[in-house]
Formats: structure tokens, sequence, C-alpha cells
């Protein structure tokens, strides 16, 4: 396949691809990452970088009187549709808990949703008043299809480990100008843009010095709904390299065919994936031996080198205590529980952090090896009494191949969105996101999900009296 001929297989798949296109397990996914994005941000609303970036994002992402505006995710206010995508995506990164591919070692939710919303409620497009569910979820899946390779692309042509946002602009880009009506041309000129463009962040940066930029996710999306816009108004930006090239024109052969959305994985907790596993394997030897925190002296943590580099015990902030290892491990230990609570206001719980203080990481070669095919740790409690325990080589939940169980999805849903929503709020979305799977209209759900509910509202009624 030449790069001439992948270039053509990723606009002609953008375009043409409808929903009864998509296999019965990529629709069914399709609703489940919606869901799933949804819940985490919901879950979002309490964190500062979420409220940070949605007044960010009013104050200078504002739209003009003659200007597209799009409603910010779970908020209401309307900003520019970079604005909305921006803040939306950046809120949905302040909680590690969505979803992500195993191959990219990133996100592609986090900025598809946000992009996907902010185009679709800006208006003034061909598809204004005609896009109906199966609309938005064949974008999503879309988003999904081209940031899956996008990811494995870029990682494999440049010489750094990039945050979701720098492949996740192209793929903005791209999904924007097909709900824009751009044709064929003027979106590869937004996507080269949007590549030219694109947060070119150094992950391991964030994991050593976390902070509220995280995955870039935010700036991702941000970048890749301008340079739609930019592409619509003239702009020009082509060649986007990882979609063009002659080294990336092998990760382009599956698309249509393989359907990488079926391969994503979805997060039991909110942390960094790297440190699931190693949760995991704590809390199965707890329940299997039943002992308490009082009876733990030491525990030893056995895993791959980037698992050890999420080296924070005593985080300060949500950002740290999501890029840690041994806080959330001491967390399900002492709680038996790590949830949007421990990562908020649990930071000072000082029976944590003195369990965190006797958790020890080691790295070991073959963890390693597999990396990051798998993510893989093992845990060693030494009690007391003298007992040693050990877990078996452990892969975290929610993975293609260990899913996670229909209630534990529901409950995990339920646990993040109910607090913020409300229970009949957070309900009804959950039922609108199958709804959209049988073609309903769109209308009800994005004045639902851009809507700002129950104490958000007064939240963003005062916020506006004080501007």
């Amino acid at each position: 396949m030449s790069a001439k001929q992948g270039t053509t297989r990723v606009l002609d798949f953008l375009y043409d691809t409808r929903w009864d296109h998509l296999p019965a397990q990529a629709q069914e996914m399709s609703v489940a990452c919606l869901r799933d994005l949804l819940g985490v941000a919901a879950g979002a609303l309490q964190t500062d970088a979420s409220r940070t970036i949605r007044d960010h994002a009013l104050t200078h992402f504002s739209a003009g009187p003659t200007s597209p505006s799009s409603r910010m995710l779970f908020d209401g206010r309307a900003v520019s549709p970079s604005g909305a995508a921006l803040a939306g995506a950046m809120a949905i990164d302040s909680l590690d808990a969505h979803d992500g591919f195993r191959p990219t070692k990133g996100h592609i939710g986090a900025w598809a949703l946000p992009a996907v919303l902010a185009v679709a409620d800006a208006g003034d497009t061909p598809m204004e008043g005609t896009m109906d569910g199966h609309d938005l979820l064949t974008c999503l899946a879309i988003a999904y299809e081209l940031g899956s390779r996008l990811g494995v692309a870029q990682h494999a042509t440049v010489p750094d480990y990039h945050a979701s946002g720098s492949w996740g602009a192209v793929g903005s880009a791209a999904v924007a100008s097909r709900i824009l009506g751009l044709d064929a041309a003027t979106a590869r000129e937004a996507m080269g843009i949007a590549e030219y463009h694109s947060p070119r962040s150094q992950m391991m940066r964030c994991i050593d010095h976390p902070t509220m930029v995280k995955d870039s996710s935010g700036w991702g999306a941000m970048t890749g709904i301008s340079s739609a816009y930019m592409a619509q108004s003239g702009f020009t930006g082509a060649p986007a390299l990882i979609v063009e090239s002659a080294d990336c024109e092998v990760y382009w052969e599956s698309l249509g065919q393989q359907w990488l959305i079926c391969e994503q994985y979805f997060k039991p907790y909110p942390v960094c994936r790297w440190a699931q596993a190693a949760i995991a394997a704590a809390r199965t030897l707890q329940v299997a031996h039943d002992f308490t925190p009082e009876m733990i002296e030491r525990v030893e943590v056995v895993t791959f080198h980037e698992g050890c580099r999420l080296d924070h015990p005593r985080p300060t902030t949500t950002e740290q205590a999501q890029y840690s290892l041994p806080f959330p491990v001491a967390a399900i230990l002492v709680r038996g529980q790590w949830g949007a609570a421990e990562i908020t206001t649990g930071l000072n719980d000082p029976d944590i952090l003195n369990m965190a203080n006797r958790i020890e990481m080691v790295e070991d070669a073959e963890y390693n090896r597999r990396f990051p095919a798998e993510r893989l740790a093992r845990a060693v409690i030494n009690l007391k009494d003298g007992r040693r325990l050990e877990s078996p080589t452990t892969q975290a939940e929610g993975d293609p191949e260990t899913p996670l169980s229909a209630d534990t999805f529901r409950t995990k849903f339920s646990d993040l969105a109910d607090p913020m929503l409300g229970a009949n709020t957070a309900n009804a979305v959950w039922d609108m996101a199958e709804s959209l799977a049988h073609g309903g209209t769109m209308q009800p759900f994005m004045d639902t999900v851009l809507s700002p509910p129950g104490g958000i509202a007064e939240q963003v009624r005062k916020t506006n009296s004080a501007a």
C-alpha cells in the first residue's frame, strides 16, 4: 500500500463509514465507551482542574455574537467549539478513570467525545437538525479507529513518548471535518494543521512531576477543532505525516477491517493504568487471607519500570494521587476501596499515609519486557506474625482479556455520576446512551449532558453572578 493509498483509505473511512458498517461488538463498545466517559466526566466535576479549565474557557474562549458556540459538558455555559472541546477533554482527563488503548500507552475517548460533542452542538453544519444517535456514535467509533492507529504510528516514528493529545489533535480534526461537512481535500489540510500544531508533550515529565496538564487531551482536542475550522476558512497544512508518510503505511492497512474500539480497556479505579495491576494484586491477597491493616508489617510491589516511576507515596494534590502507585495500594489495603473520594478528600488520611510509607516498589525485568502489551504486577505482603503472602502475577481488570463484569461497570458509573448529577439524572444519561444506538434523536441527550445538573447548576449561577 502506497502512502497515497493510505491517505485515501483514511479519508474514505472517515467519510463513508456508517452505523450499519460497524460489527455488533463495535456498536456495543461505542455505547460502553460513551457511558464510561460520561460517568468520568460527571465525577470530574468535583476536581479543581475541571472547575479551573471550565472557568478559563468561559473567560478566554468565549464565542462572539456571530460565531458558533457550544455548551460545555455538564456545565451548560456557552463558549467557542474549541473552548468546549478544551474544557470537556481536560475535565475528563482530570479524573484518571477513562478508557485507554495499551499499544498507544494513552487514551482516545478523553479527547474524542468532547471533540464530537463540541462540533455537533455548534450547529451551522450540513448535519444540523438531521444528526441522530447513530451519527453521533459512528463519529465516536471513527475517532477510536483513527486515534488507535494515530497513536501507534506516532510512537513508532518519533523518539519520545508523547502524551495522548499530541496524536489526539489529528483525530479530533478528522472527526470535526466529517461533522462540518468539509470535503476530503480540506479534511487532509485540517489533519496536517493539527499534527503540526499538536502538543508534543513529554508524558514521562507529567508522570514524574504530576500537575493539571495530565495527558494533554484538552489541548489536543482544542487544536484539532481549531484546525478543522481553520481548514474550512482556507488555511493549509497538509500532510499529516503520521497518516501519510511511508513509515506509517502499515498502521492503516487494517482500517475498516480490524475494529480497535473493541480492544480498549476500562479502568475499575481512577488512577493511572500502570498502578492498577498492583492494586488488584494487593486486593486479591487481602480478600483471600482476611487480614486487617494493623497486621501488615511491610508491602512489596513488583512491577514494570514505568509503574515504579509512579513514586508519589504522600501526594498533596489529586494529580499526584492519580500518578501514584503506593498511595492507591495503601488505600485499598486500609479502606478496601479506591475511588474519587480517596483522591480528593482522602489525601490526608493518616492511616493511608502510614501504610504508603511501608510500601516498596521493585522493578522486574520480565514485566518490563512484556510492557506495554501487558501491565503486570505482583504483591508481597509481610505480616507482623511472620507470614509472607505473595500474589500471582496479576493483570488489571478491564483489559479485553479481563473485562469488567456488567455489575462492576454499572457500579463504577453510578459511583462517579450519582453524587454529582443526582441519581435520576445519572440514570437518564445511562439510558439515553443506549437509546442513541437505536437511532433516536440526539437533542434530548445533548441537552442533558450539556446542561448543569443539580448542585452544579447552582455553582454555575453563582459563578455567572460573580462575573
